[in-house]
């Protein structure tokens, strides 16, 4: 009998790069995620797919037991022929399986092998979640610390991985490196007015992240204020009190960037607000409005529009 994981996907309404430094912030899982099925077999092989959300292959892979953590032996792995375009991939998958097998010797040290499927529920450039979903089921698959291998595997905050294990709103916080998860109750009554609307364009995470860390500012008070924003945004009854804190928290970041907020870059006669989500420049955004918002933004050429209650666990 095959075993089953799933991970939640994420968004990140608060604290975008100042979670890093230890920002109280709130994030939000999806209604999207990824499944992780795994099968026995009697080879000594994973041999690993990935399907799209329309159960299309994006990357194949085999892994051979024996040498899969010897490093030699991958380097030969490349050489013989993996196709060019899924070098990256594979080298972070084996990473990946190489850390968690760190945190857990019995891991993959069987005779047997592995059929192993992954299984996305959205399109993999949304910028849901699909590393930090994948991470947290290898995670569970593992018997591993999700948050542990994220930070050995790849850089960032954590918040990821508790949308990742929570079906709640949580706010989120890194104390002396240690994760704060705490549930939160958000279910204001103007949620109807909340959409997500995707910017044609992946976002790398890492590359945001580095582009944060060689800001040379003082960041104390700007954590304050965005732990601060937070902590009210999560209170919030109404929707102009939401737009007045989401507001606040644009021009704090762009103010600390030296980044022009994307309402004046692309939307400035929209009539709502509007927020970057997670690394700014692509991905989602978060938009407030009406039953005219999804018009709006399909007439400028973006053309998934998803309602709160569609996108959101709750």
């Amino acid at each position: 009998m095959p075993n089953r994981y799933y991970s939640n996907g994420k968004l990140l309404i608060t604290g975008e790069y100042t979670v890093l430094d230890g920002a109280l912030s709130f994030a939000l899982p999806t209604k999207y995620g990824q499944f992780l099925t795994v099968s026995e077999i009697a080879e000594p092989v994973i041999l690993w797919k990935s399907l799209d959300e329309k159960n299309r292959t994006w990357f194949e892979a085999t892994f051979n037991l024996n040498d899969i953590f010897h490093l030699k032996e991958e380097e030969k792995y490349f050489s013989e022929g993996i196709l060019k375009d899924n070098i990256k991939l594979h080298s972070t998958l084996y990473n990946i399986l190489t850390e968690a097998r760190k945190l857990n010797p019995d891991f993959l040290n069987a005779t047997s092998g592995y059929k192993v499927e992954t299984k996305l529920t959205f399109p993999k450039y949304w910028g849901l979640g699909s590393s930090s979903t994948l991470i947290n089921n290898i995670a569970q698959w593992a018997k591993v610390d999700a948050f542990k291998l994220l930070w050995n595997s790849f850089s960032g905050s954590g918040y990821d991985i508790a949308c990742a294990q929570n079906n709640f709103p949580v706010t989120y916080r890194l104390k002396d490196r240690i994760p704060e998860v705490n549930k939160v109750t958000f279910n204001p009554p103007f949620k109807e007015n909340l959409f997500f609307v995707y910017l044609n364009k992946k976002q790398d995470s890492r590359e945001g992240i580095a582009s944060y860390k060689s800001v040379v500012k003082q960041k104390q008070k700007l954590i304050e204020e965005v732990s601060n924003i937070t902590a009210e945004l999560i209170k919030c009854q109404s929707l102009q009190n939401f737009e007045t804190l989401i507001n606040l928290h644009e021009t704090l970041i762009a103010d600390f960037l030296e980044t022009p907020k994307v309402k004046d870059k692309f939307f400035p006669d929209y009539f709502g607000s509007v927020k970057s989500l997670g690394a700014w420049g692509g991905d989602f955004i978060l938009a407030t409005g009406n039953q005219t918002t999804p018009a709006y933004f399909k007439e400028k050429g973006y053309e998934v529009v998803i309602s709160y209650d569609n996108m959101i666990l709750s």
